[in-house]
C-alpha cells in the first residue's frame, strides 16, 4: 500500500475491490472487466503478498507466472507489478521475443520470483531448460480473449501442464468467449466468475465521447491533421488495420509537422519499445498503431483515439477506444468509416447499441466536425512552426536489443518532421527479400569473373559462359549427351501433330 501510495493509487476499484479478497484467501477466479478498470493490480498485489523474496528464504525458482498476449502488454505489466512490489525484495522479468535470449536467461539464473512472459517465449526457456515452473504456486492468463483470437490457445495449454496442478490460477477477460470457458473447467478449480459490472450496462467506457463519420479516404489524412490541432488535445493514439498503413500515416503526419511514431509488426521490437517509450514521456504525442497496441496498453493523458480504419469488429472497437478514458478519466474517441464499410459499422454499432448507426458525411471542410471536436477557425493540414514543440522520435534511445533478421533505423534524423530515413521503412519483408537474393559468402570464382548461369536448355548441365564446356554445341553432340530435341507445333496441325 506504501509502494502504489507513492505512485498516486490509493482506492480501489470495482475489479479489485470484487477480487483481491477471494485472491488474498486463495481461490481460483476469473475475473472478467471493462478495459481500463484496473484489472492488473487485481492479481498483481495478491502475488506481492504471497510470494516471498530473496530475505526471506526464497531460493530464485519462479513462484508466480503471468501469461499475455502481446510483448507490450508484457512490459507494461512487470512493470506495475514491480512498481507495486518496489519496497520489497520480490523480483520481476519480463520474459518475450524479439529480445535476445541471453539477458533473459541471465536474469533466471541470478533467481526470480515473478514472471511476466508472452507465450512462444515462455514455451523456450522452458524446453530449453532455463525456465523452471516445477514451483509456480500462482498462474495468472490475463487477456485470455486475446490470446484466443491470436490462436495461443494450443501453447497456453502446454504451458498448464508444466505448471503444478496443486496452484492457484486467476483469469482475466474483457469478454467470455467459450474457449474460454471450457479452458477454465478444465484448469481451474471451482473458480468464482466474478464480472465487476451489471449486466445490462453499456460496454464502452461512459466518460468517453464518441464521433463517428463517412470519410473518403483521399481525405482521411487532412481531416486527421485538422483534428490533432483541436483544442486540449493531448496524447493520441491512431489506430489502422494493417501495417503498411499505419507507417503510412505515421510518415504522413511528421511531413505535416508532428511529432509522430509507428508501432506495427514489421518494425523490431526495439523499434516499437522506442516508440511507446518516447510517447510515455510526450516527446511524441500521436501515436500511429495497429492492434497489437490495442491490448492494455495504458499510458497517462491519452486524450483522444482515433479509428483511421473501421475496426474488425465489436470487441476490437471496444480495446480500442479503451486506450482512452481509463481509470476515471475523460476521452474522445472518433471513428473514420469508409463507404464500403458502412455494413461493417452497422454490425459494430448494433452489438455495442452506440446509437450511431448512420455516420454523417464528413470532409475536412465541414463545419460539424470543427464544432464537434473544438478545431480552431482558419486551421489547415500542417501544424505551424511555431507550435512544433515536440522533440520527436529521435530524442528516445533506441535500445539494442541483440535483435536478428530485423532492419535497423538510422539513429537519428534531422528534427521531428523531417522525412523518414530509407531505413526505417525497409520492413522485414523486404529484408527477407534482400537476403534471399544475395550472393552466396563463399565461393571458388576468380576475381573479376562473371556468375555462371544457371538457367539451361534442355536439361543440360550449369556451365560457366567463360568456360570451354560452354560453346554452343552441335546438334549431334546435343543427341549424344541424351538431350531431348525441341519440338515445335506447326500453325493449322491437328491436336496431337506436331513437327520436328
Amino acid at each position: 500500500m506504501q509502494a502504489l501510495a507513492a505512485h498516486g493509487i490509493t482506492r480501489t476499484f470495482a475489479i479489485q475491490e470484487l477480487t483481491l479478497p477471494l485472491a488474498l484467501a486463495g481461490h481460483d477466479l476469473i475475473g472478467q472487466a471493462r478495459t481500463g478498470t484496473g484489472k492488473t493490480l487485481g492479481f498483481g498485489v495478491p502475488i506481492l503478498q504471497q510470494v516471498t523474496g530473496p530475505d526471506e528464504g526464497a531460493d530464485g525458482v519462479p513462484q508466480a507466472l503471468v501469461v499475455v498476449p502481446t510483448r507490450e502488454l508484457c512490459v507494461q505489466v512487470a512493470k506495475d507489478i514491480a512498481a507495486a512490489g518496489e519496497l520489497r525484495s520480490v523480483r520481476t522479468i519480463a520474459i518475450y521475443g524479439g529480445r535476445a535470449y541471453e539477458p533473459q536467461v541471465n536474469a533466471l539464473r541470478k533467481g526470480v520470483e515473478i514472471v511476466v512472459g508472452t507465450p512462444g517465449r515462455l514455451l523456450d526457456l522452458a524446453q530449453q531448460g532455463h525456465l523452471i515452473l516445477g514451483k509456480v504456486s500462482i498462474l495468472i492468463l490475463d487477456e485470455a480473449d486475446e490470446m484466443l483470437d491470436l490462436g495461443f490457445l494450443p501453447d497456453i495449454e502446454r504451458v498448464l501442464t508444466m505448471v503444478p496442478e496443486q496452484r492457484q490460477t486467476m483469469l482475466f477477460s474483457a469478454t467470455m468467449p467459450g474457449p474460454i470457458v471450457s479452458l477454465a473447467r478444465r484448469f481451474m478449480r471451482q473458480p468464482t466468475h466474478i464480472r465487476a459490472e451489471a449486466p445490462d450496462e453499456n460496454r464502452t467506457v461512459p466518460e468517453v465521447d464518441q464521433f463517428v463519420y463517412r470519410a473518403h479516404a483521399m481525405d482521411k489524412i487532412e481531416m486527421l491533421a485538422r483534428i490533432l490541432q483541436a483544442k486540449d488535445r493531448g496524447l493520441t493514439m491512431v489506430f489502422c488495420r494493417t501495417k503498411r498503413t499505419a507507417q503510412k500515416v505515421a510518415d504522413e503526419l511528421e511531413d505535416r509537422g508532428f511529432a509522430a511514431a509507428a508501432v506495427h509488426g514489421d518494425l523490431g521490437q526495439g523499434a516499437r519499445e522506442q516508440a511507446l517509450r518516447a510517447f510515455r514521456n510526450g516527446k511524441v504525442d500521436v501515436l500511429v498503431a495497429t492492434d497489437v497496441a490495442a491490448r492494455g496498453i495504458d499510458v497517462e493523458a491519452v486524450t483522444h483515439v482515433i479509428n483511421y480504419q473501421c475496426p474488425e469488429d465489436e470487441k476490437t472497437y471496444l480495446h480500442r477506444i479503451g486506450r482512452t478514458g481509463r481509470a476515471g478519466a475523460s476521452g474522445t474517441a472518433i471513428a473514420f468509416v469508409d463507404w464500403d464499410d458502412v455494413p461493417r459499422w452497422h454490425l459494430i454499432n448494433t452489438a455495442l447499441d452506440l446509437g450511431l448507426d448512420d455516420p454523417q458525411e464528413t470532409y475536412s471542410t465541414s463545419p460539424h466536425l470543427s464544432s464537434d471536436l473544438g478545431i480552431p477557425a482558419g486551421v489547415t493540414g500542417r501544424l505551424p512552426r511555431a507550435r512544433r514543440t515536440r522533440e520527436g522520435l529521435d530524442a528516445e534511445r533506441l535500445e539494442d536489443l541483440g535483435e536478428t533478421g530485423r532492419a535497423r533505423r538510422q539513429p537519428s534524423r534531422s528534427g521531428a518532421a523531417g522525412a523518414p530515413s530509407p531505413e526505417r521503412r525497409r520492413t522485414a519483408g523486404d529484408e527477407r527479400r534482400r537476403t534471399a537474393g544475395d550472393e552466396p559468402a563463399t565461393t571458388d570464382r576468380p576475381a573479376g569473373q562473371p556468375r555462371p548461369r544457371r538457367r539451361t536448355r534442355a536439361g543440360g548441365s550449369a556451365t560457366s559462359p567463360t568456360s570451354p564446356a560452354a560453346a554452343t554445341p552441335s546438334a549431334d553432340a546435343a543427341t549424344a549427351t541424351g538431350a531431348p530435341r525441341r519440338r515445335r507445333r506447326r500453325r493449322g496441325d491437328n491436336a496431337g501433330s506436331s513437327a520436328t
